[in-house]
């Protein structure tokens, strides 16, 4: 059974997110405080987390980049906003999906599943390092590293770059790349994966690889 965290203000919703949930066997658990998410998040440990935008005080942007400096739990974020540059803000602070209200409670388990069925995949399917040129990559604890310096990679971070290593020299196309993130493309805003590409190079950059992913128009990324 999957340990839920439900961050919604709005009550009703908050509790008919939870019973619907644990209808599909998940174990909800509705934050009512909202001054302490992080210490609530860290003494409950959850699976997954559902994460609103617009709370009382801080808003989940900022509780989102506070626990990614504590866990790389996946989080997901379900908001009114639906604004592009809400999703690149949410994607960029960590965010591992958006789903915008209102929304099916169908949907929502759907990419819960496919998000948990993700994180569940790279944490126990491979126990080892993969390694191209200066790259190597660390399948159990999602650190990249390269001359000495690393840096540790979001769960679609680490995908994304993962994909690439095990064909590195070919082209991946972004639907094959989406297909491997979110299994079901009906449910992706194409952005969300630029967003994420993005912050991957920002990421190697900072550990000395620039421009080792290159777009290919209309056709896909490349690891060279």
């Amino acid at each position: 059974m999957y340990k839920v965290l439900i961050i919604e203000d709005d009550h009703k919703l908050r509790n008919l997110i939870g019973q619907y949930l644990a209808k599909w066997s998940f174990l909800p658990v509705l934050v009512e405080n909202f001054e302490f998410i992080d210490q609530i998040a860290l003494k409950e440990n959850p699976h997954i987390i559902l994460l609103d935008i617009n709370l009382p005080g801080n808003d989940g942007f900022y509780w989102c980049s506070k626990l990614r400096q504590l866990s790389d739990v996946p989080i997901i974020f379900i908001s009114s906003r639906s604004q592009s540059m809400d999703i690149v803000i949410a994607m960029n602070m960590g965010g591992d999906d958006y789903i915008q209200k209102p929304f099916s409670l169908e949907v929502l388990v759907a990419k819960m599943n496919a998000v948990l069925r993700r994180s569940n995949f790279f944490q126990h399917s491979e126990k080892d390092i993969l390694t191209v040129g200066e790259l190597t990559l660390n399948l159990q604890n999602s650190f990249v590293e390269s001359k000495g310096k690393k840096v540790s990679l979001t769960k679609n971070e680490f995908q994304i770059l993962y994909l690439l290593m095990k064909k590195t020299g070919q082209i991946i196309s972004r639907d094959e790349i989406m297909r491997a993130l979110w299994e079901d493309e009906q449910f992706i805003d194409d952005n969300t994966l630029t967003v994420n590409v993005n912050r991957l190079r920002k990421k190697l950059e900072e550990i000395g690889v620039a421009n080792a992913i290159t777009t290919k128009k209309r056709q896909g990324y490349l690891l060279q």
